[in-house]
């Protein structure tokens, strides 16, 4: 059964979406970032995706006491990210709770220190990030495109015993246009022990259900919640039969 992960992204400590990584109009959904995490954990759901978008354009960890207090106060599985750039964001970001990272900048432009962390902490605690734009790598909260094509970028870190990948398709960010499914289903075909966790573009309960039916492990989503297009409730039967990897 495919995971379901909402994400809550952090913006001035409010949940926020962003369209496509723009931080010029955020979408401000709630002030009360516990509240949403306890609907999801009330409703069966055991991961959350969270985001700190401050911390992402600052270079450095903003938000760790929102992380901490998500943790303490739920149950939830979290994996974090936003602003981790250095060794210090990390064990910040271990020591307030979250139970996995995830690094898509660093793993592009620090590969050195973002190894050390796969070495470290453990690859089954790190996540990589692996946001594509027409077929590359982009970074730096998607305002850089780089030279990086997704199949080799990945490979690198494969090989190094990374199996959680992270996978935006930034045109789709925030459109509630569907998911890339060709692009997870190729991402699957080319990694096949990989744990590929599709991001960006889910609109309905029918978009989850495809991206089942093709194989993908895992979900994360977003607006489509929050602008009530999806119902936790109707999320019920996905909920009581997945295992965490």
């Amino acid at each position: 059964m495919i995971e379901l992960i909402p994400a809550i992204d952090l913006l001035d400590g409010k949940c926020v979406r962003l369209t496509q990584g723009d931080y010029a109009a955020p979408a401000v959904y709630d002030s009360r970032p516990l509240d949403v995490a306890r609907r999801f954990e009330d409703h069966g759901i055991r991961r959350l995706h969270l985001v700190d978008l401050d911390g992402a354009r600052a270079g450095h960890i903003v938000h760790h006491r929102v992380l901490e207090q998500l943790a303490a106060r739920t149950s939830l599985v979290i994996d974090f990210g936003g602003g981790l750039k250095r060794q210090e964001d990390a064990e910040i970001a271990f020591h307030s709770g979250a139970q996995m990272i995830t690094g898509g900048s660093i793993a592009v432009k620090d590969p050195d220190t973002f190894t050390a962390w796969i070495t470290t902490f453990g690859s089954d605690r790190i996540i990589l990030g692996a946001d594509v734009r027409d077929g590359r790598i982009a970074v730096s909260g998607w305002e850089e495109t780089t030279a990086h094509a997704w199949r080799p970028f990945v490979q690198g870190y494969y090989d190094k015993g990374v199996r959680k990948i992270i996978s935006t398709d930034i045109r789709r960010d925030g459109t509630l246009q569907g998911p890339a499914i060709s692009l997870y289903k190729e991402q699957r075909e080319a990694f096949p022990q990989s744990y590929i966790i599709a991001s960006g573009g889910v609109a309905t309960v029918e978009d989850i259900e495809s991206l089942h039916e093709a194989g993908i492990p895992a979900v994360i989503f977003g607006k489509a919640f929050y602008e009530g297009r999806i119902q936790l409730k109707d999320l019920l039967h996905f909920t009581h039969s997945y295992n965490l990897p």
